[in-house]
Order: structure tokens, then C-alpha cells, then sequence
């Protein structure tokens, strides 16, 4: 029984070798495999009997050791929708399984990948080297996510539709030491709803000391170019008086020009005016700062006049220029006039035991009951590691250490064809007996 034990436990031998032998192959023919996560070998013994005065041989079986939470080298990538994940998570994807009028059906199988070599394809999906589609959460308009619902992420948002401005905001400094006060004017930017630009000419005027008149007037207007006026009482002059060199109150306004209904100290210094372009009457407020504060519009020192800043909040007509990815997971479209747009959320998923996943072509993984459930999260929380952009994640073989495992492998497989040998020899001279 020992010579043929020896003999069939060897031949075990032979065949665990030649497992790890292949786990090996594998790691170093997946070294620069991206997302790859090498797989070891583990040898566990069976035994046929054991005692304290009887061992008989037993045998060797190789199991497959999975490192899917051993992280791979991180490496910058020149692919500016790359992503690799530093910690414990996994992208959620999804695997098209078909087309329907041109585009992919995707299967509803749930998949998971550490690959994070996308990019767009044709049809405007997130797609990595092995052809799984990233998924994502929804957003709303304000870009908040919709973490009930994942699916592929698709750019299809290929225009920033113009906003039309409803505030223009200037800062700057009107004269107050100038020797012959004459108009002094300067030019602002407004945009219709159609994202046409429109020029808003600012005049002011000097009256009595700390008093001045600004006139609107915008050449574009179908109705009246001049849109309106309005007095800016400063320091003294306002009542009641306020700081030197700050707007106190309005004066009077004419035209489409209408005042606010308090001037109280750190109200909004703004006023309101309409415009027609053809589309109907646009109402634009201009901000100039806060009453009794020295921000926004000012009448210090000085002989000329000064702007410090001058801005609107309106948007011309936009086109797709780029798409970006954000550490926190936004996915956000670019656009030529300067916008962007948040269309939707990458998540990360978590398991209770990750190197409990079953493995699919092309570095993917699905779900098993060992694995626990897939938990979705936003990155760097719940323990799921943070996104960093622009990299990839690189396979976590090292090719060093794998031809190591190589030599010993081989060792063993040929210490194994020994034993065999030699209990061939040893059977053939018991046969040899009976002569």
C-alpha cells in the first residue's frame, strides 16, 4: 500500500504543480493587464490515515488564492476619463449583450471591474479596454444624484442652451476730487434669450456734491435706446446722511428704471430696468453694491474713474467641448462658452469579502453569496477607497516574485517525477521477486 500510495501521491503532486505552473503563466501573461489582480496558489494536504504509529501517504490538491484587494501600482494615464481607485472598491458596469436600432442592450446581470481605462465611444458611453460600460447615478439640474437608480453613463448633452442675464454687477470708484466733473461712462455686457450680446452703456452725471445721475441705455432696444435714469445720493447728501463715499439712497428714476423699496444699511444697492430685443421684455438687475458699505459702486479721492470689477450671470449658446471626471465621481461636460454641466455620478461598491467574487473575462467580476452583497457608496466613504482621475490601476503582479514562485514550481514538479520514478523502480523489483 505505501509504494503505491507514494506513487499516487506523488502523481497529486504532479498535477498541483502543474496548477501553480498555470496560476504563474497566468500572473505574467496579465503583468501589464490593467485592473489585474494575480492569482497565488494554495497546496492543501489530504491525508489517508494518520496515527501516532502509522502514517500512510495521502495527497496534495492546488487551490486558487485570490488577491482582489491587494492594490495594483497607480499610474498616471494620458486619458482624461481614466480612473483607478486607491482602497477596496469596484467600479459597477455593465456588459452590452446586443443592439437595438444601432444601440447596445445591456445584460441585467450586475457587474463589477477595477478597470478604469474608459473612454467614449461612438455613442457617447463610458467604455473601458475590455468593453464594460461604466455606470453611474443620475443627476438632477442642480447636479444632486439619484442614488436609487444606476445605469450606463451616456453623454448626450451636446449644447449648453444660452441663459438669458438677469443681473449685472459693477464695482468702481466715481470721482470725487476731480476739479471740472464732467459724464464719465462705462460699458457692460448683457445676453437675450437667444444668447445674442447686447452692450449696456452706463452714463453717470454730476450734480450737486454727492450727487449723481446714472442713465441706462442699451442701442439694441426696438422701443427707446435710452432705458431709463435714476439719482445715486452719496454720504451727506442721502437721507438720512451715511458714510462718506457710500450710496445712502436713490433718487428719483425715470423711464423702465425701478428703484428698491428700502435703502437700509446693507441692503442690496441694485435697481432693476427692462429691455425688448423682439422677444419680449427682459428684466436685468444692476448690483452696485450694498447701501451705507463701501463695496460695489464708491465716490472716494481720485480725479479719474475707476472700475474694479464689472460682471453678469447671462450665458451665450455653448457647445460640447470636453468631458472631465471629478474626485467625488462627477462626470461633467465642458462646454465652449466656458459652462459645465454635472450629468451624472460615478458610486463605488463594496464587499464583505472581495476575493470571494467570481472571476469573468476581461477583469470583471460578479456577485456570489461568499462575496455578501455589492454595498453602492459614493467615493471615499463607507471604506471604499477615493477615485483619483487621470490614473489607471496598474495589474498588482510582480513579475520578480512570480519567477520565483517559477523556480520553485519547476523544483518540485521534477522532485515529484523522482519520486514517481523511483517508486516505479521499487514496484518492478517486487514484481522481480517471484523469478
Amino acid at each position: 500500500m505505501s509504494l503505491f500510495g507514494s506513487l499516487t501521491a506523488a502523481i497529486s503532486g504532479l498535477t498541483a504543480q502543474s496548477r501553480s505552473l498555470g496560476n504563474i503563466s497566468d500572473n505574467i501573461a496579465n503583468s501589464q493587464t490593467v485592473g489585474y489582480k494575480r492569482v497565488d496558489t494554495n497546496f492543501v494536504s489530504y491525508i489517508t490515515s494518520s496515527s501516532q504509529t502509522n502514517n500512510l501517504p495521502g495527497a496534495v490538491i492546488a487551490l486558487p488564492s485570490y488577491t482582489n484587494t491587494v492594490q495594483g501600482t497607480i499610474e498616471q494615464a494620458e486619458g482624461g476619463l481614466s480612473m483607478a481607485i486607491g482602497g477596496q472598491g469596484f467600479f459597477s458596469v455593465a456588459q452590452a449583450k446586443g443592439t437595438t436600432n444601432g444601440q447596445p442592450v445591456f445584460d441585467e446581470r450586475q457587474f463589477f471591474s477595477r478597470a478604469g481605462d474608459f473612454n467614449r465611444d461612438q455613442d457617447g458611453y463610458l467604455v473601458n479596454g475590455s468593453g464594460y460600460y461604466l455606470q453611474g447615478w443620475p443627476v438632477d439640474g442642480t447636479g444632486n444624484p439619484d442614488r436609487t437608480i444606476i445605469e450606463p453613463i451616456r453623454v448626450n448633452q451636446q449644447v449648453f442652451n444660452p441663459v438669458a442675464t438677469s443681473e449685472i454687477t459693477l464695482s468702481a470708484n466715481l470721482p470725487a476730487d476731480a476739479t471740472a466733473l464732467l459724464p464719465v461712462s462705462t460699458q457692460a455686457q448683457l445676453y437675450d434669450t437667444l444668447g445674442r450680446q447686447h452692450a449696456v452703456e452706463l452714463l453717470f452725471t454730476p450734480g450737486a456734491a454727492n450727487v449723481w445721475t446714472l442713465q441706462v441705455k442699451v442701442a439694441d432696444d426696438i422701443s427707446n435706446p435710452i432705458r431709463g435714469d435714476i439719482g445715486l445720493n452719496f454720504g451727506a447728501a442721502a437721507s438720512p446722511p451715511v458714510t462718506d463715499g457710500t450710496i445712502g439712497t436713490f433718487g428719483a428714476a425715470t423711464g423702465s428704471v425701478v428703484p428698491p423699496a428700502t435703502s437700509a444699511t446693507d441692503d442690496p444697492a441694485a435697481f432693476s430696468f427692462t429691455v425688448d430685443f423682439g422677444e419680449g421684455a427682459q428684466t436685468v438687475s444692476l448690483s452696485l453694491g450694498q447701501f451705507s458699505r463701501s463695496a460695489g459702486l464708491t465716490q472716494y479721492a481720485g480725479t479719474e474713474f475707476t472700475v474694479r470689477n464689472r460682471s453678469q450671470d447671462g450665458v451665450p449658446l455653448g457647445a460640447f467641448s470636453s468631458l472631465s471626471t471629478r474626485t467625488n465621481g462627477d462626470v461633467a461636460v465642458n462646454y465652449d462658452n466656458g459652462q459645465s454641466r454635472v450629468i451624472a455620478r460615478v458610486p463605488l461598491v463594496s464587499f464583505n469579502d472581495p476575493d470571494k467574487l467570481q472571476r469573468l473575462d476581461g477583469q470583471a467580476f460578479m456577485r456570489t453569496p461568499e462575496s455578501g452583497e455589492a454595498r453602492v457608496t459614493d467615493a471615499a466613504s463607507n471604506g471604499v477607497g477615493k477615485l483619483i482621475v487621470g490614473s489607471i490601476e496598474r495589474s498588482n503582479v510582480d513579475i520578480a516574485t512570480e519567477f520565483t514562485k517559477l523556480i520553485v514550481a519547476q523544483r518540485a514538479y521534477t522532485a515529484n517525477t523522482k519520486v514517481v520514478t523511483t517508486a516505479d523502480e521499487m514496484l518492478q523489483d517486487t514484481i522481480n521477486m517471484r523469478r
